[in-house]
C-alpha cells in the first residue's frame, strides 16, 4: 500500500512572492572618470538596471538621439516642467538645464526596477531629499590623478581646449562632496571598479526598504504567536 504523500502545512514562515522595490542608483564623478562607461556596464550586466534619460536645454551632440540619450528640452519647456513638479531632480551645469523626469523614475521603482542616474553631487542631494531617498544607494567615483583626469577629457575628443579646460576647474568641487556618498570607489582599474558596483548594488536589493512584503510577514509572524499562546 502507497503511503498517503506528506503534506507541509502553510504557515507565516513560507517563503514570499512579493516583487522587490527598485533602488535609485545615483553614481557621480567629475567629468572623465569613467561614469558614463561605468553606466553602460552596469546596464549591460542586468536587464533589472534601467537608465535614467535626462532631460536638458543643451543642443545634442552628434549621433545623440531625443528621448534616448536626452530628452532636448527648450529652456521654456523646461522651467515648465519644473514649476509643476515634473522633475525629481534638476541644475543647471555648465550653462544648461538638466533634470530627471519624476514619472519614469516612479513606474520603474514601483515595477522593481533599478533606475540609474548619472548625475552630478547637486541633483543626488536633491533625490536623497526627495520622497524617495529612502531607495536611494550614492555611489562617487574618484579618478587615480588629476593628470590621468585630463588625459581621459582629451582622449575623448569631443570638447576644445576652453570646455576641458572649464570641466578641470569644476572637477576639484565635485570631488570635494566625495564623503556625501554611501560608497566611493577610485577608478584606475575599470573592471575592478565594474565589479565593486555589481557587489555594492547586489547586497543594497536586500535592505528592508525594498522588500514590500516584510511588514505583512512579520505581523503573520506575530499572529502567528498570539494563536500558539492562546
Amino acid at each position: 500500500m502507497t503511503p498517503p504523500e506528506r503534506t507541509t502545512p502553510k504557515t507565516a514562515a513560507q517563503p514570499r512572492t512579493a516583487a522587490r522595490r527598485g533602488l535609485l542608483i545615483i553614481l557621480s564623478s567629475p567629468s572623465g572618470a569613467g561614469k558614463s562607461t561605468l553606466s553602460r556596464r552596469l546596464r549591460d550586466w542586468d536587464p533589472e538596471v534601467t537608465f535614467s534619460v535626462s532631460a536638458t536645454t543643451r543642443k545634442p551632440r552628434p549621433g545623440e538621439v531625443d528621448g534616448k540619450d536626452y530628452h532636448f528640452l527648450t529652456e521654456a519647456a523646461f522651467r515648465q516642467q519644473v514649476s509643476e513638479g515634473g522633475m525629481l531632480e534638476h541644475a543647471r551645469v555648465f550653462g544648461n538645464h538638466y533634470g530627471s523626469p519624476r514619472g519614469p523614475v516612479e513606474d520603474a521603482v514601483n515595477a522593481g526596477r533599478d533606475v540609474l542616474f548619472d548625475i552630478d553631487w547637486q541633483g543626488g542631494q536633491q533625490i536623497r531629499n526627495s520622497a524617495l531617498g529612502r531607495l536611494v544607494v550614492s555611489i562617487f567615483l574618484l579618478p587615480p590623478s588629476i593628470a590621468e583626469l585630463e588625459a581621459r577629457l582629451r582622449a575623448r575628443g569631443q570638447d576644445d581646449d576652453a570646455v576641458i579646460a572649464d570641466r578641470m576647474r569644476k572637477s576639484r568641487d565635485e570631488i570635494s562632496h566625495w564623503a556625501e556618498y554611501d560608497y566611493v570607489f577610485v577608478n584606475d582599474d575599470l573592471d575592478a571598479c565594474e565589479r565593486q558596483l555589481r557587489a555594492v548594488i547586489s547586497v543594497e536589493r536586500q535592505r528592508r526598504e525594498c522588500v514590500p512584503g516584510l511588514v505583512g510577514h512579520v505581523q503573520a509572524l506575530n499572529e502567528e504567536f498570539d494563536r500558539r499562546e492562546g
